[in-house]
């Protein structure tokens, strides 16, 4: 049998397929840079140039589940009407995830089981004060208010991994650790995670708190957008439009693509690149007080993996908190590397992000609980 997964996100569209023998193996990756593309087709595609037969699951990747949907389940019509209702808060990706669901629906046939993997799962337990906004009470309550928090399939991948690579040091004294995690990407988050509990993290009610990113501001005064409202007369249709898909990189530069940006040399793209870091680092000194220090810092994303003078500039100076980079290991592009001194008390890793193996396993995961009590065993 055959795992498929599907990772649609707001600027790719990412398949991966996994032979189930167990375990998980086998594994065939495809990418397309970019969402316009017919989901059917591109799905026909896959299956046909890879020969993939007996495809016993499908693991969908969702970036928001709501109040209701904080674990992985079985999608069904409750399920995707549900994901349907809180696209609001993901406009980039929730759509973009229910036509993959029909998709698959379509050319797999109706017969072949859909989980839904939910990004906001992982922090569904956030502490009260990390998850609540300052607001009135009743009005959360009705709204389904609260900080939610993204990319938690990603945050868990880069700490499993981590956990990984320090269980081989030190066997017998790891508990999971204090990390601090950077997924940085066309979307950008961090996340502050204690033993594999998420403490808090820079994505709140939607995907456009914390980081500046590729498209979208991060952190903005309320009053600003209410400002513009009043003076540029924006319905909350084009005010939406304007903070998802206008803001960011290329708002201040023109250009979304950090590698395009790194090899300009002019003030836009330097003031771009600036504040970007600047945002990231502001956040790093947060997450070191909210955890009382580090044990790691993770970097993951495509510009994670792929800018060293990103990382290079979001640490930069910063031995007073125990961090410090190996500029030549710094240098590594595209692959798993400590890049922190040999002396760092706290060590930084580039770790690429697998998170397709986590969404095939919980797909496993949820049809081997679904088998066990239709046999009750």
């Amino acid at each position: 049998m055959n795992v498929l997964t599907v990772n649609s996100g707001s600027s790719s569209v990412r398949l991966a397929a996994f032979a189930h023998a167990p375990p998980l193996k086998s594994r065939i990756d495809w990418r397309d840079a970019g969402t316009n593309g017919v989901p059917e087709a591109q799905l026909r595609g896959f299956v046909a140039d890879n020969g993939i037969d007996e495809i016993g699951a499908i693991a969908h990747r969702i970036v928001h589940g709501g109040q209701r949907l904080t674990s992985t389940c079985l999608i069904d019509a409750e399920v995707e009407a549900e994901i349907a209702r809180v696209a609001v808060l993901a406009p980039l990706h929730n759509p973009q995830a229910l036509r993959w669901i029909a998709a698959c629906r379509t050319v797999l046939g109706d017969a072949v089981p859909q989980v839904a993997v939910f990004d906001t799962a992982f922090f569904a337990s956030l502490p009260p004060a990390a998850a609540a906004y300052a607001l009135p009470r009743d009005l959360c309550r009705r709204h389904g208010i609260r900080r939610y928090g993204f990319h938690g399939i990603a945050h868990r991948a880069m700490w499993r991994r981590w956990c990984e690579l320090s269980l081989q040091e030190r066997p017998l004294l790891f508990d999971g650790g204090r990390t601090i995690s950077l997924q940085l990407g066309a979307g950008c988050s961090m996340a502050a995670i204690e033993r594999g509990s998420a403490r808090d993290t820079s994505m709140g009610f939607t995907a456009l708190e914390g980081l500046m990113m590729a498209t979208r501001p991060g952190d903005l005064d309320p009053g600003l957008v209410t400002f513009l409202q009043r003076h540029e007369r924006l319905a909350p249709e084009a005010v939406e439009d304007l903070l998802n898909r206008r803001c960011g990189l290329l708002g201040v530069a023109g250009e979304a693509d950090m590698k395009r940006l790194l090899a300009r040399d002019d003030v836009d793209a330097a003031l771009a690149i600036d504040m970007y870091c600047r945002r990231a680092r502001k956040y790093v000194g947060a997450y070191l007080a909210v955890l009382g220090g580090a044990d790691a810092i993770l970097f993951g994303g495509g510009v994670g993996e792929n800018a060293p003078a990103i990382r290079a500039r979001i640490l930069a100076d910063m031995q007073w908190a125990g961090i410090a980079l190996d500029e030549k290991r710094n240098a590594a592009v595209g692959t798993e590397v400590r890049i922190s001194r040999a002396d760092s008390p706290v060590q930084v890793w580039v770790v690429p992000v697998d998170e397709a193996t986590i969404l095939a396993e919980e797909a496993l995961g949820i049809l081997s609980a679904d088998q066990t009590r239709e046999t009750g065993q």
